[in-house]
């Protein structure tokens, strides 16, 4: 039986695969795209960075102190671009044990002059922490306005008088906020609105005043925009890119992350589109 051999294949050096020159310039492009986006963005929030670690002020930050105050970078941008108009906040249960004599000045520099406070939740749920929220914000002279969170598959009329018997509003309060983030789950969109619209006449009928609506961004442009147009709004929106507020938006909840002496977890900070005397101007009378 013949014995099998097996030719060995020899290749020289110079035959070896080369990484392509076009590959190879593909990543060199693509790498420095990204250091440029860097180092763009790091000039961009240089205001905003230089204050959170410390080149503007005195006070000496340890590392968590940093990593916690490195995510509100884009807030100081955002404040200065918004010089003249006033800032506040939103607080609800989820803030805990408010000590309202302490809440005054956001990052040392941008009074907190106005607070919606979450009253009511759904039918049947009372924020624990609204009354003392309420009053200590009165106490302490914040001009203060109360928001409902709409359960959209709970009866709406039961939600309004939930609401309507839990808050007082007294002169200089701002309007009612009716709060709606989600879409319902057992019925279609045109009932959702005509809850919605239900909700907002009994409240208005009973308070004398137009409520006003707070969404996110794109809940408003995909379903409120157009059939609520006569409702003023305040709009949710928390993406980097956005750093100022639309002319049709009356406030601009620009960060959920927010830290401010008096409260012990983080908070959402708000823009009024407009200066103080014009804040007044649409409290009830």
């Amino acid at each position: 039986m013949a014995r099998k051999t097996t030719r060995r294949t020899s290749y020289s050096r110079n035959s070896k695969p080369q990484k392509s020159i076009f590959a190879k310039a593909i990543r060199f492009i693509i790498c420095t795209f990204f250091i440029l986006l860097f180092f763009a963005a790091v000039y961009h929030y240089r205001d905003g960075l230089k204050y959170y670690l410390g080149f503007k002020s005195d006070k000496v930050l340890d590392e968590d102190a940093v990593d916690k105050h490195l995510s509100d970078v884009r807030n100081i941008r955002v404040l200065e671009n918004h010089k003249g108009k006033v800032i506040g906040i939103d607080v609800s249960e989820f803030q805990g044990k408010v000590q309202w004599d302490e809440v005054e000045v956001l990052e040392e520099k941008y009074p907190v002059q106005f607070v919606f406070v979450r009253a009511t939740a759904g039918n049947d749920r009372v924020d624990r922490q609204f009354k003392k929220n309420w009053e200590g914000a009165k106490e302490h002279k914040i001009i203060r306005g109360a928001y409902h969170y709409y359960r959209p598959n709970e009866n709406s009329i039961e939600q309004a008088n939930l609401f309507i018997k839990t808050v007082k509003l007294q002169k200089g309060d701002l309007p009612p906020v009716l709060d709606i983030e989600r879409l319902p789950k057992n019925q279609p969109l045109d009932s959702l609105k005509k809850g919605l619209k239900r909700w907002l006449n009994k409240v208005e009928a009973h308070y004398q005043v137009r409520p006003i609506i707070y969404t996110g961004e794109s809940y408003y442009d995909d379903f409120l925009k157009e059939e609520f147009g006569q409702y003023l709004f305040w709009i949710a929106n928390y993406n980097f890119y956005r750093e100022k507020i639309e002319d049709d938006w009356l406030f601009w909840q620009f960060t959920e992350k927010a830290s401010l002496p008096g409260i012990k977890h983080r908070v959402d900070v708000n823009i009024y589109n407009g200066d103080l005397q014009q804040l007044q101007f649409i409290t009830v009378e």
